[in-house]
């Protein structure tokens, strides 16, 4: 099987780390945790493992920025690719090697997960405004990209080495996975979405000041994707010149 690395982008998780770590050590050996500017004990929890490395940012950077290293730190190495997995217990690692073998197919670029394939026993029903806000977001990807995703959001992915060599993540924050998409139609990459149980632990999560507001979240995920596709255009715009 080719050799992933799975990274896990961590922020003030000193409840669910230890334990999350055992479990995704138990199905893959290359683990990174990028310690997002941690303030509750998570730092010196994951500094003290000698089975996990780590990458800390000084201060938090957002769930984006966690990612781009986690995309810098596997271009760097030598492995295949990358899985990308929460630290807040809703992701299986269980299914971390099915993404491998997933990833790992002829003419496969990105494998995402996604909670809206297929009905699971014991799903949870996600929040209302969330749900809302993903079915709206999902169906705009489709009509602007011409992609057929189910799920904008779903953090558990495997990027294939060649897909990470062709995103270039400059967005921060919750709304990273957006950027993805725009960049991954842009330079045709293959999408292919495994299944995932829909697990929600914490209902009362919080995105952060004005973002806990519905349509204010939309607003913003709506003006990442405007950005992301205007960044994509010039990029193009710049390539035509220098011919």
């Amino acid at each position: 099987m080719a050799r992933y690395l799975t990274a896990l982008p961590v922020y003030n998780e000193a409840a669910h780390v230890e334990g999350v770590l055992d479990e995704v050590l138990k199905h893959t050996p290359d683990v990174l945790v990028v310690d997002d500017g941690s303030t509750d004990g998570t730092s010196d929890l994951v500094a003290a493992r000698r089975d996990v490395r780590v990458v800390r940012h000084p201060v938090n950077k957002g769930y984006g920025a966690a990612l781009a290293t986690a995309f810098r730190e596997t271009l760097a190495g030598r492995w295949d690719g990358l899985v990308t997995i929460d630290c807040d217990g809703q992701h299986q690692p269980q299914l971390i090697p099915e993404f491998v073998r997933a990833a790992s197919a002829p003419g496969v670029d990105l494998v995402s997960g996604s909670r809206y394939l297929r009905h699971y026993e014991g799903d949870s029903t996600p929040p209302a405004a969330r749900r809302r806000i993903n079915a709206a977001i999902t169906s705009e990807i489709n009509e602007r990209l011409g992609l057929e995703i189910t799920d904008a959001f779903c953090g558990f992915k495997a990027y294939t080495r060649h897909a990470l060599s062709r995103l270039h993540i400059t967005e921060t924050g919750y709304a990273m996975p957006l950027e993805v998409w725009v960049q991954a139609a842009a330079a045709g990459l293959t999408v292919v979405e495994m299944p995932v149980p829909l697990v929600y632990l914490d209902l009362a999560r919080s995105f952060g000041g004005a973002l806990d507001d519905a349509a204010t979240r939309l607003a913003y995920y709506q003006d990442v994707l405007d950005r992301a596709e205007a960044a994509v255009a010039a990029s193009a715009r710049g390539r035509d010149a220098s011919v």
